[in-house]
């Protein structure tokens, strides 16, 4: 079975039809970024009315409406997303919509028991998502299926679509030519609806990729060198495409490698033209009809032919990266920018007083668990077995699908994985976002691991927050559990092997993907009759449950100022969505808002006393945490405000991280900067979201401020906010503020949310 057959057929029949009706509008050549968002917009366009760049160099902010072609759900944002469609009474979903169960399995035991304990523990959870699948319309693809990213790259994404995601790292799709974008839940439950995407026109950021990928070096070291240069919000509110000889060196999975962790870098999505490596990855995933349809346009699958030859006219900057000269990364710890070559890693560890000991390797992921990434492992472990090498590191194995798993069984490389001591996961996420429960994992004991994931975020793994956390390719950590020694290079150093004869690694090789036809029910994907009555079924939710509960809808606005607002919590460095609201054991709560709101910012750094999740209550004078201080403000009717620093919310699409402020009585958020995820969700759930106009003035906020903000004429066309400050000892001063509100996002924060908005019409 095609999924979208026929959507996708009726979008190449129109595609060239809408790209010559743009051409009309627009008078220069396209990048293939432009031409998905413009074959994407709601409305025709005119040249009086032309909401385009008219040069690459666009100083004022624009929104863009746009109609997508799919969305995409894990179960863990999911929930919340489905609680929220709930609200506008529809009966369908507007668009195809599918949901993917991979967020809710731990990883301990290994595959068989860690799958069986999470169908047992998530009963409740899979039972609403089925339910409310089957009521909706929606695809459900069950526990143990795999990965949201790699499903979506192996039945769903095409050249030239638009797909939208609950999820971060949706952007994994562009490694076969779609333009995908992660979202918070409101903005899938909108589009769900019936209501168009409202997108900050981005910028485009070319990446010229000259040369080759040659001997240790990976595709993942492209993203990884790339994230070192321009850094965590380098690429906020652009689209990157690569373009130059270097791509047609790249897999469509490797491709889908550099597009996911783009995410790490702040990007809106990341892209690539169609060529035939993608062509190729269609074939073999059974949609030759979609590669077909694809061939007969593949000119137009890609920027115009005056955008490569003069790439600098077109983009609103360009990076050049040369592959030949590209050695392999390692980044970390605690950043995924901190960009080490490996050739420098014993100068940087030495350095920095890192434990050169690797407790645990793990390969997977999203970002890395395609057939192609475990054959480069597996050509590593048998040199390993031909050379008598044995592992000095635990090591973990978490494949990308069923699909792979499939494969891998069949071609002997779950039995060679397991010959030299690997654990193999269940096809989901685990490790990755949280879900691992590591073996004599000792809380704040300083240590070494090292993964092919795409994030590394202080405790974010094990939960340890002195766990240092390195990212590299499959390969590279596969060769480094070998030595067990975070310096080991395996481009020049040797190791000892158990006859005390010292060997080399050769280049790792991958192998040829084998082709079978996988039926539905093999791959995970549930089937159920289109015909029956929807209106019949009913969602499943407990009324006296502890994981999930119906929404209430927030109050709005009533058209005041806010005045006498106290500060909650003035956040210190780095404040990403997993600070605010934590993952790991607190992802079974993602469906009842008032169950994780217990967990607001625990994982924040407090500027005043530098601890974590300790807050002084300014009526009592005592300390507690987070949430009990905004419970004790919420009884007594104070409103509140979050201050914090730059690219505050980075990471995760989890709007809980929005919500939970929300329903505690946050009422503004005021940082240095936001992730533009983030931002949006702040916006969705009626938050005013904030940035100061000069940054050194986060350091006037005292703890015990009073704050008065003048926004009863707030409006898109002045975007600046006026806030008064009463210090303890009486002392005014006044700040100047930012918003970044269009004049729709101001009717959400005046209806209290953009759901009630909607609702509302």
């Amino acid at each position: 079975m095609i999924f979208d057959f026929d959507i996708i057929r009726n979008f190449y029949k129109n595609f060239l039809y809408k790209i010559e009706k743009i051409r009309n509008v627009i008078d220069h050549p396209m990048t293939y970024s432009e031409k998905i968002l413009y074959s994407h917009l709601e409305n025709k366009i005119n040249k009086r009315e032309n909401p385009f760049r008219e040069n690459k160099k666009l100083e004022n902010e624009c929104y863009i409406d746009l109609l997508p072609d799919r969305i995409a759900m894990q179960d863990a944002t999911a929930q919340m997303t489905l609680l929220q469609f709930m609200q506008t009474k529809k009966n369908k979903t507007a668009i195809p919509t599918s949901i993917h169960c991979d967020h809710l399995i731990s990883a301990q035991y290994g595959v068989d028991l860690d799958l069986k304990n999470a169908i047992e523990k998530n009963e409740e959870i899979y039972n609403f998502l089925r339910s409310a699948s089957h009521k909706y319309g929606i695809d459900f693809w069950n526990p143990g299926s795999g990965i949201i990213h790699q499903i979506i790259l192996e039945n769903y994404a095409f050249p030239g679509g638009l797909i939208i995601g609950t999820d971060s790292h949706t952007p994994n799709a562009g490694g076969l030519g779609m333009l995908a974008i992660g979202v918070g839940g409101a903005d899938a439950a909108e589009v769900m609806s019936g209501s168009i995407l409202e997108l900050n026109f981005p910028k485009i950021l070319g990446i010229n990729l000259v040369g080759k990928i040659n001997g240790w070096t990976s595709p993942k070291d492209v993203i990884l060198k790339l994230s070192g240069m321009i850094g965590v919000s380098g690429a906020k509110n652009h689209i990157i495409e690569y373009f130059g000889e270097g791509i047609n060196s790249i897999s469509c999975v490797g491709k889908a490698t550099i597009c996911n962790m783009g995410a790490e870098i702040g990007a809106t999505s990341s892209l690539f033209p169609y060529d035939d490596k993608m062509n190729d990855f269609l074939n073999k995933n059974g949609r030759n009809q979609i590669s077909m349809m694809a061939e007969k346009i593949k000119y137009f699958l890609k920027a115009d032919p005056e955008v490569y030859k003069n790439p600098y006219n077109y983009y609103d900057q360009v990076i050049k990266i040369d592959l030949n000269l590209l050695e392999p990364h390692i980044n970390g710890p605690f950043t995924p920018d901190k960009a080490i070559p490996i050739s420098k890693m014993k100068e940087e560890a030495a350095k920095n007083n890192w434990k050169k000991k690797i407790e645990v390797g793990l390969i997977g992921s999203c970002t890395n668990s395609s057939y192609e990434d475990f054959s480069k492992t597996i050509s590593i472990i048998q040199q390993a077995k031909n050379k008598k090498l044995k592992i000095h590191s635990e090591y973990t194995v978490s494949p990308g699908s069923n699909k792979v798993y499939s494969l891998m069984k069949e071609s002997g490389y779950l039995s060679l994985f397991k010959e030299i001591g690997a654990k193999i996961f269940s096809n989901a996420c685990g490790p990755c976002i949280g879900q691992w429960i590591r073996k004599e994992n000792k809380k704040n004991e300083k240590n070494t691991i090292i993964h092919s994931f795409n994030r590394n975020f202080s405790s974010r793994n094990d939960g340890n927050p002195k766990t240092h956390a390195f990212i590299a390719s499959p390969e590279i950590v596969t060769a480094l559990i070998f030595s067990g020694d975070l310096t080991f290079d395996p481009k020049r150093d040797s190791l000892k092997n158990e006859l005390n004869e010292y060997v080399k690694f050769e280049e790792p090789k991958s192998m040829e993907i084998p082709t079978r036809n996988f039926n539905l029910e093999e791959l995970g994907y549930e089937n159920f009759s289109n015909k029956e009555n929807r209106k019949n079924i009913s969602v499943i939710i407990n009324k006296n449950s502890k994981r999930l509960q119906v929404l209430s809808p927030f109050l709005p606005w009533n058209g005041n100022n806010f005045l006498n607002i106290r500060l909650l919590i003035k956040t210190k460095g780095k404040c990403t969505t997993d600070h605010i609201s934590m993952a790991g054991p607190w992802l079974k709560y993602r469906g009842h808002l008032e169950m994780i709101s217990k967990n607001l910012l625990m994982g924040a750094i407090n500027a005043f006393n530098h601890e974590k999740n300790k807050i002084k209550n300014i009526v009592t004078g005592n300390y507690g945490t987070v949430y009990d201080v905004s419970k004790f403000y919420q009884s007594k009717n104070i409103s509140t405000l979050i201050v914090g620093e730059d690219n505050y919310g980075e990471g995760s699409s989890r709007e809980h991280a929005a919500m939970e402020p929300r329903f505690l009585g946050v009422c503004v958020v005021l940082v240095k900067s936001f992730s533009r995820i983030h931002e949006i969700n702040l916006k969705k759930q009626g938050i005013l979201a904030l940035t100061f106009f000069n940054p050194d003035d986060y350091y006037k906020i005292q703890e015990e401020d009073v704050f008065h903000f003048y926004i009863k004429k707030i409006c898109s066309s002045n975007k600046n906010i006026e806030i008064e400050l009463v210090h303890k000892n009486g002392y005014k001063e006044k700040i100047i503020t930012h918003h970044s509100y269009s004049e729709k996002q101001i009717q959400w924060f005046k209806a209290g949310s953009s759901l009630n908005f909607i609702k509302n019409q």
